[in-house]
């Protein structure tokens, strides 16, 4: 589960790039095109998405046909496994990150059309077929690995799978396409942008997006995401450090381009190598990566090649670099792909000349041809235009002004201003061109008079008065009011004619106010109490008695009189909306949207809060970490509709056992929070948790049903002596005493205790030392033989794991078995021991020894798996066995689990001649009707009747009973752990002729088994 869920937080983390990119690149070309390569950037995304989900990933990670390109997973659907989905999310990304990259190094000359019809060419042609050579194995799928993956060619996270690709891209329309115009003429200098700040945004956000980037490459949230983000961060702050001191020292300055695209080349540097280097050498990759972006930068130029954004430098460039790095500076052991030095870095040579190739063959190829039919070069007048009007029909401030002063110039009217657009730059311009122009027609005509500068300024006034968005009412030194316009009219309700001469502060001021407002005015707004002049002051005003509204008021004054005839104006804006949107932001931030309880980050918030309240106040803090145990049935049975009506119904049950002072959280999932602060004590946690488990045992009503919600509760506190305890530590405590209550049953409360920890710590540690068994070859088989009636007479054998541990010892599996079956662990062991079963079975026949068949033991989780069948199947042919010697032993509560699934299972072995027993029969709960209806061959009697079964006519009698429940459903029953003669003749005289234990024989290692099978020819 966790692993899917980094996925989908990596792709959210990659997507934030998408804004990082539309970010650089808008601020980095002139502000004439800045909505023409936005609008770039947002639909490249769309529409690599669009292809990524039709065919290409299908492309790039569906079955391989000789490694070259795929054939399945198109028209990616529900049908996959949430992982795949995420995964799919997660590669989307990919493809939209390298189909951007085109965008800004032909900013500002190329149609927008054509920019679409390359995208579409990178996304379905280019990428795809790269992606499929470098990463398909990554993805299960049928066929060979890519070949270059298949030679041990590494790139990590798409130095050059993402970027070289998007930057050879990108080379190939810089060429077809050309240089800006004068781009390189003689004393000609580009501005370098129209918004660097946003430029500087875009590129921290790109930063931050390459966390998911990077780290989200490992495709689950393991121990080396934390190293791979440390090296990515130390490359890409080198790049930018190199780049800069290059910059200064040659030049005498820092240009912020060279910061920005040093950052990003040390992004991109490491991006291949991340996950197998150290951070000393993602120094030097990342300091490498900032000459090769500055200088490859200066050697763009000289081959007068018009990169506008630099991206060929920072992503082709470095994306190579980057590539050898991996061969350079990757270690060894980490990488274990067998190859030397001189053979990695010949690999990733020839993947860089191979993949650079291709992309800018077809790349150019493709450009080429849609060139002759569908010019990709925006026209002489379009560009000079601007791309925002000429493609988009799209102006700005700047543009409006030119063009109002153009026609001033063409026409010789200055009679009309420019448009001025109130408090921005632009408006500040034009508002000075105005003032020059008026200057300027005064000096010359002596046109204007007194009268006619009054009129002109009261039409300006009006225009807006008239037009603004906001309240503008103009009061005198009384609060009359003087001016009333629209916006104020729609906003308080009533006309200006209304108004006009009454008391602004009688009609709209709150009565408990008006005192303090009138002191205010008195004062001219200079006082601290009430309002104030030059301030935006919030503040509530009122529509009508009873009916009021939060707004903003700032107050100018309106003219430089004296006091007496002072004039005030009052710029209200109404900011009920802007209320509520802040409270539903801060609803969606501290809250859950399904249950309406508070969510993680408030209980977090609230947490760190009470236990530095209690460590202050000498008192305790409790929590509750509660988890329903049937939700997953109930979910998955009658639909997600009724588990979140469930979830709501557990929210509205936990409320109505709370006080004031508790707050509870939906954790996550089923998952919910209960923390208590007013007089905890350990008794009082216990009562809350018992009110908690009956109030859930109340049945609830769900689809004309009724089920209950059994509870499992951890319940931790700080004590006296644990006044320090921190948040993450107790919910953490919670979190392990619940999983306690659920081994104790499930339905109850237990209280955490320091024990659990060790336990939990023992275990985890165990499954360690487990995963280095099996890699480091300490487990061994023993065989311990099945005879028909005598000691001599061998059918068969059952596989015993022993595992010799180096320091411990022997560890009996009765100590491992039961912790590796709570993970896939068990599903790990399972497999070694039918591989060395099958192993054995074909080393005796190479050695002319009889052989027999094998019965190994398999647990629940491994019988239900997709890969159970499969795996066998292809043992079975690796070591030429028939399957008719391979024999699989489950216990009786295996069949609990999943009935239906077990029977699907059991046949699919049948088909491989494959037989089944049932082991420990007697000592489970499975119905009689299941053994009617499994595909069984075997019943083995659990040893604990037959150890007793000649003395005891009750263990006798069930021995019997079982011998004949197996004849008469046609199985073969065997009797396991016989050790005396006793027992023996008393399963002879009961029926029984198939035995197992130490009175006929003691597990023994494989050359003790085949000195009891050398007598024999061959069998089978």
């Amino acid at each position: 589960m966790a692993e899917y869920y980094w996925l989908l937080v990596s792709a959210a983390l990659v997507f934030m790039m998408q804004a990082g990119f539309l970010c650089l690149e808008s601020g980095r070309i002139r502000s004439k095109n800045s909505i023409n390569v936005a609008a770039k950037n947002i639909s490249d995304f769309i529409i690599s998405t669009t292809l990524f989900w039709l065919f290409g990933f299908g492309v790039m990670f569906g079955d391989s046909v000789s490694g070259l390109f795929g054939v399945s997973d198109f028209f990616f659907d529900d049908q996959h496994t949430p992982w795949e989905v995420s995964f799919f999310i997660f590669q989307m990304m990919f493809c939209g990150t390298a189909a951007t990259l085109t965008s800004g190094a032909v900013a500002e000359r190329m149609t927008f059309i054509g920019y679409l019809a390359i995208t579409v060419v990178l996304s379905a042609i280019i990428y795809p077929i790269v992606g499929h050579w470098a990463w398909s194995g990554v993805y299960p799928s049928e066929g060979p690995q890519g070949w270059l993956e298949a030679l041990g060619f590494i790139d990590f996270a798409g130095s050059t799978v993402v970027h070289s690709v998007g930057g050879w891209v990108a080379l190939a329309a810089i060429i077809i396409i050309g240089p800006r115009l004068g781009r390189f003429e003689e004393g000609i200098r580009l501005p370098p942008g129209n918004n660097l700040p946003l430029s500087a945004l875009g590129t921290l956000l790109i930063w931050f997006g390459w966390i998911g980037f990077n780290g989200g490459s490992t495709l689950a949230l393991n121990d080396d995401v934390p190293m791979i983000i440390l090296n990515t961060f130390i490359s890409a702050a080198w790049g930018a450090l190199i780049a800069a001191g290059i910059n200064y020292f040659r030049d005498g300055y820092i240009e912020v381009g060279f910061v920005l695209n040093g950052t990003i080349a040390g992004l991109v540097g490491i991006t291949a190598s991340c996950h197998v280097v150290s951070p000393g050498a993602s120094v030097i990759i990342g300091a490498v990566s900032g000459v090769v972006v500055y200088y490859g930068s200066l050697l763009m130029e000289r081959w007068r090649l018009d990169d506008a954004l630099d991206v060929v430098p920072a992503h082709l460039f470095a994306g190579v670099w980057g590539t050898l790095s991996v061969a350079l500076f990757g270690q060894t052991d980490r990488i274990d792909n067998g190859l030397g030095v001189l053979e990695q870095l010949g690999v990733q040579a020839l993947g860089i000349v191979v993949i650079g190739f291709y992309c800018f063959v077809v790349g150019y190829t493709c450009m080429w041809l849609l060139n002759r039919f569908m010019p990709l070069r925006a026209s002489k007048e379009q560009e000079e235009q601007g791309l925002n009007v000429a493609e988009h029909r799209a102006t700005t401030e700047l543009f409006d002004l030119l063009t109002s002063m153009q026609y001033q110039q063409n026409n010789a009217d200055f009679s009309k201003p420019v448009p001025e657009e109130p408090f921005t730059e632009v408006g500040q311009i034009a508002r000075k061109y105005n003032q020059v122009i008026d200057r300027v027609s005064t000096e010359i005509a002596q046109r204007d008079d007194a009268l006619m500068r009054f009129q002109e300024s009261e039409m300006r006034k009006s225009a807006i008065l008239n037009s603004s968005m906001d309240c503008i009412v103009t009061i005198n030194r009384f609060g009359s009011v003087m001016e009333f316009n629209p916006a104020a009219e729609r906003t308080f309700g009533c006309l200006k004619k209304q108004v006009e001469g009454k008391s602004f502060i009688g009609l709209f001021i709150r009565e408990e106010d008006r005192k303090k407002i009138f002191e205010s005015l008195n004062s001219g707004f200079s006082t601290s109490n009430g309002l104030i002049l030059n301030r935006r002051n919030p503040f509530r005003l009122q529509r009508s008695p009873n009916n009021d509204f939060p707004a903003e008021i700032a107050i100018t004054k309106a003219n430089a009189d004296s006091s007496q005839e002072s004039e005030f104006t009052l710029h209200i804006r109404d900011m009920t909306r802007h209320v509520k949107l802040q409270e539903r932001l801060k609803f969606l931030a501290y809250s859950d949207p399904l249950t309406s309880l508070y969510n993680r980050t408030y209980l977090m918030d609230s947490l760190v809060s009470a236990l530095l309240f209690a460590t202050k106040q000498k008192t305790s803090v409790g929590l509750l970490f509660l988890d329903l145990d049937n939700f997953k049935i109930i979910n998955d049975t009658l639909g997600h509709k009724a588990g979140d009506e469930l979830l709501c119904e557990v929210a509205r049950r936990l409320i109505g056992v709370s006080d004031e002072f508790d707050v509870i959280a939906r954790w996550g999932g089923d998952e919910f929070v209960f923390m208590m602060t007013e007089g905890v004590t350990e008794s009082r946690l216990a009562i809350r948790a018992q009110q908690i488990l009956e109030a859930m045992r109340t049945p609830v009503h769900l689809n004309e049903q009724y089920f209950t919600i059994p509870t499992s509760i951890g319940v931790a506190h700080t004590g006296e002596d644990e006044q320090s305890l921190d948040a993450d530590k107790l919910i953490q405590q919670a979190d392990i005493a619940m999983y306690w209550a659920k081994e104790k049953g499930r339905d109850n409360a237990q209280f955490f205790t320091p024990e659990m920890s060790n336990i939990v710590a023992k275990k985890f540690g165990f499954e360690k030392e487990i995963n280095e068994a099996l890699a480091l070859g300490q487990f061994s088989l023993v065989f311990q033989p099945k005879v028909l009636m005598e000691k001599n007479d061998i059918l068969g054998l059952e596989a015993l794991i022993r595992w010799n541990h180096p320091v411990k010892g022997l560890i009996s599996p009765a100590d491992f078995i039961s912790i590796a079956e709570e993970s896939n662990l068990i599903i790990k062991i399972d497999e070694w021991v039918i591989d060395q079963a099958l192993q054995q079975l074909k080393a005796w026949r190479d050695q002319g020894l009889r052989i027999v068949p094998i019965a190994v033991n398999l647990s629940g989780r491994h019988l239900v798996s997709d890969s159970l069948v499969p795996y066998i199947s292809q043992k079975l042919i690796a070591y030429g066995i028939d399957g008719c010697l391979l024999e699989i032993e489950i216990t009786e509560g295996v069949l609990l689990q999943d009935i239906q699934r077990c029977i699907e299972v059991m046949a699919e072995l049948k088909e491989l001649d494959i037989r089944i027993s049932v082991d420990d029969f007697g000592t489970g709960y499975s119905s009689l009707s299941y053994l009617k209806r499994l595909p069984l061959d075997i019943l083995k009697i659990d040893q604990s009747f037959v150890e007793e079964c000649d003395r005891h006519i009750e263990d006798a009698k069930i021995c019997e009973t079982i011998i004949h429940l197996a004849r008469s459903l046609e199985l073969v029953i065997v009797a396991e752990g016989v050790e005396t003669a006793p027992q023996a003749d008393m399963l002879k005289s009961l029926g029984c002729e198939i035995f197992q234990g130490y009175y006929f024989h003691r597990p023994m290692v494989s050359a003790d088994i085949a000195k009891l099978l050398i007598a024999d020819p061959v069998f089978g």
